[in-house]
Formats: structure tokens, C-alpha cells, sequence
């Protein structure tokens, strides 16, 4: 917001959130809210079917401006989110992991971009692991390999000195913290719920930028991300829909000669030499979640969009 303006002429933003079984966690983001300088935001709390209802302890904190929402049904990521923008009054949508902690300028950082271009549609911040505050996470993303289905993001596990402080247009957003205009969301349409957990993001910013709306990364924003505290490091089901939905992902928006190389690739090594690892581990809940996972695939259809979308985005920012 610029200086001298008014609060009430600022846009609305929706902070939501999704809490599963991990309150403590939920509330720690919420105490940091606090530290916002926005005049405008309210927070949408998701709750996703959790063992026990956190709307009492969150409600008792006093955070700024919050709304649980207890979903019967535990929804995921993509389906959580698409139900907290449902109660959302926000012109802008800020997805954010539970586990992050926000910096007291990251929302006027993360809104400039959308000030400057119409064609923004989501913007993210610099990520950085909470844990180790000076390394980082997700500096924009490089572009996809659509014969491996590989892409992975800028800066991944590097000391931030400055290297990647040049703000611009990215390939995809990064799920721990995306904003998103409410006019991408109506024109683009929501997270395809099929995914449920992991490749939703990158599903859902091939999506906007079919809709015609770019993904930019804003340097000068900055987050704190406790990575993997939902679902640890690895186990089965992470397993299972990192397996399922890298398939998934590339059916829906590869076609061609690379969707039939990556098919080739994906089955004849990626997933052979899991399966061979698994069994000399002897990690038999691992080899079911790979098994599961293939099936799924002869027992889904799949809806693809009506095209395909690879912009011409710089590599790196």
C-alpha cells in the first residue's frame, strides 16, 4: 500500500491455511500473522477432518482476523484450499502452508507484482527452511523436462547471499506460498482435486497460465517454511502420491511423442529402479504404495485440459 493511502482502500487478502492433526503447528503460524504490516487480511483456518476440532484453541489465541472452517472429510491440499477460498472475501487468495511463518512486509511484497502487470496471476516469495533460516527452499522454479517429468526449484538447498534476488516471471508456484488473484482463480478455475497431496501446485500453474496469466517470483518477499512436518521425510503415503501424481501431472498436461517417452522412461527405470530399492530394504509398505499407485491409474479416468501451455519463461531469476 502506498504511503498516505487508506486502509480501506487497500485489497482484501485471504490468508488460508489447512490444519490436519497439527494445531500447535497451526496456531505458531497464526501467532506469526501478528507481525504483518498489512492493514487488510483475514485468515481462513481449513481444518481437514482432524482427530479433534482445533477451532476452540485457535479461537482462544485472539489471532487477527480468523475463520475456521471444519471440513467432515479430510480433502487434501487441493480440495482444502478450494473450499477455504469458498469462504474467503478476499481480491486476492494467499495459500500458505501451516508450517510456514510469515515476515512483516510478505503480503505489500507479494500484492506490488499484481499492481504493475494484469497478466500476473499468482505470485510467491523467496522460501527459506525455518530450521536453517539462511538457506533456501524455492527461489522460482526452473522449466519442466517433458520426457523425465522433472523439474526442481531455483536455489534448492543453496546459502542465500543474494544470488537470487532478481525478482521475474517463473514456471511454476511453489504450494507452501502462492497468491492468487480472485480474477485468475474465476477466469482459471480451482486446484484439480484429483491430486489430493504433492503436484497439485505445478498441476494447478500450468492451469493459470493456460487461462492466459503468468507466475511470477518476488524476491524482495520473503517466508520460513518447516518442511515435511505433516507427513515426515518419507513414508508410505508420500510414497504413493509422489508415485501416483507425477503420472498423473504429466497425463494431463504432456500429450505426444514426450508423454510416450516419459511413460517409457517413468516405467522402465524410475519406478523399476524404486521397486528394486524397496526390495533390498526390504520396505514391503513402500513396494504395496508403488504398487497402488499404478493401479490407480487403470481404474481413473483422466480429464486433460484442452491444451497444452509451455511459455516461453526464462530458465532462472
Amino acid at each position: 500500500m502506498a504511503k498516505g493511502e487508506r486502509v480501506d482502500s487497500a485489497p482484501l487478502i485471504s490468508l488460508i491455511t489447512i490444519n490436519y492433526n497439527q494445531a500447535v503447528v497451526t496456531c505458531q503460524l497464526l501467532e506469526s500473522t501478528r507481525r504483518l504490516k498489512y492493514p487488510r487480511f483475514e485468515v481462513i483456518v481449513v481444518d481437514n477432518a482432524s482427530v479433534e476440532d482445533p477451532t476452540d484453541l485457535i479461537m482462544s489465541g485472539n489471532y487477527p482476523n480468523v475463520k475456521v472452517v471444519v471440513s467432515p472429510v479430510n480433502l487434501g491440499f487441493s480440495g482444502g484450499n478450494n473450499l477455504g477460498m469458498q469462504h474467503a472475501s478476499g481480491d486476492y487468495f494467499f495459500f500458505l502452508n501451516n508450517d510456514t511463518e510469515v515476515t512483516p512486509d510478505l503480503l505489500h511484497q507479494l500484492l506490488e507484482p499484481f499492481q504493475t502487470n494484469p497478466k500476473i496471476g499468482i505470485t510467491c516469495p523467496k522460501i527459506r527452511y525455518y530450521d536453517h533460516p539462511t538457506v533456501i527452499q524455492y527461489a522460482g522454479y526452473y522449466p519442466l523436462n517433458r520426457y523425465t517429468g522433472r523439474t526442481w526449484s531455483i536455489g534448492l538447498g543453496e546459502t542465500d547471499r543474494g544470488q537470487h534476488d532478481k525478482s521475474g516471471l517463473t514456471n511454476f508456484a511453489h504450494g507452501a506460498a502462492m497468491m492468487a488473484s480472485r480474477r485468475a482463480v474465476e477466469i482459471g478455475g480451482a486446484m484439480d482435486e484429483s491430486f489430493f497431496l504433492y503436484y497439485e501446485e505445478l498441476d494447478w500453474s500450468m492451469q493459470i497460465q493456460r487461462a492466459g496469466f503468468q507466475i511470477y517470483y518476488q524476491a524482495s518477499a520473503l517466508i520460513y517454511h518447516k518442511e515435511s512436518i505433516s507427513v515426515g521425510k518419507t513414508n508410505p503415503m508420500k510414497v504413493y502420491y509422489h508415485t501416483r501424481n507425477r503420472l498423473l501431472f504429466m497425463r494431463r498436461n504432456v500429450s505426444g511423442f514426450p508423454l510416450f517417452f516419459f511413460v517409457l522412461y517413468y516405467f522402465c527405470f524410475a519406478l523399476t529402479k524404486a521397486a528394486i530399492v524397496y526390495a533390498v530394504k526390504r520396505q514391503t509398505a513402500y513396494l504395496v504404495a508403488l504398487k497402488n499407485a499404478v493401479l490407480w491409474h487403470f481404474t481413473n479416468k483422466i480429464h486433460r485440459p484442452e491444451k497444452e501451455v509451455f511459455p516461453p519463461v526464462i530458465a532462472g531469476v
